[in-house]
């Protein structure tokens, strides 16, 4: 079976079709670049789906995602579809820790998302955050306060866990 039929097979569900991909990725059955090159030529369902394919695969490995795949995400943080830009989210959160030289545009569009009206973005969005401020970079100096002002305005206990956990860590 190759992507396109696992994605045409109604049979599967979502998250097997991510289980299979995300297995792919870690037994090299797939080259990231195929799946991300498949993602760009799809609508945002499928496209989110494949995303989620390589947050599940770089939970497990972060070091799956070269370079190229952690950009790609971070752009993809700017789409108007929710489940890009929490799945791009987590994705930068597993892999942060890479690419600490590639963390200021992250960081910047992280931000855009950090009060937005979907929960799931937001607390996805702290996880990252909160992955970045623990690797206590330079960007720490001003990701810092503005990472304690969110927490202060936050009012999901789930995303403000996030932020607050990571702010205890960099205080010690």
């Amino acid at each position: 079976m190759n992507i396109e039929d696992l994605f045409k097979d109604k049979t599967i569900k979502a998250k097997a079709k991510v289980k299979t991909l995300g297995e792919w990725l870690l037994s090299d059955e797939m080259p990231i670049e195929e799946l991300l090159a498949f993602a760009e030529q799809q609508k945002s369902t499928h496209k989110a789906t494949c995303i989620e394919a390589i947050e599940w695969a770089t939970k497990k490995t972060p070091s799956i995602a070269n370079e190229a795949v952690f950009e790609y995400v971070t752009e993809l943080l700017k789409e108007e579809e929710p489940r890009l830009k929490w799945e791009s989210a987590k994705v930068i959160g597993n892999t942060a820790k890479l690419y600490p030289e590639k963390l200021e545009k992250a960081i910047d569009n992280l931000l855009l998302n950090a009060e937005n009206e979907g929960t799931v973005v937001r607390w996805a969005t702290a996880y990252s955050l909160a992955e970045i401020i623990k690797l206590k970079t330079e960007n720490n100096w001003k990701l810092v306060p503005k990472v304690a002002v969110l927490c202060e305005k936050e009012a999901d206990n789930g995303v403000n866990k996030k932020y607050a956990d990571a702010l205890k860590k960099v205080k010690k």
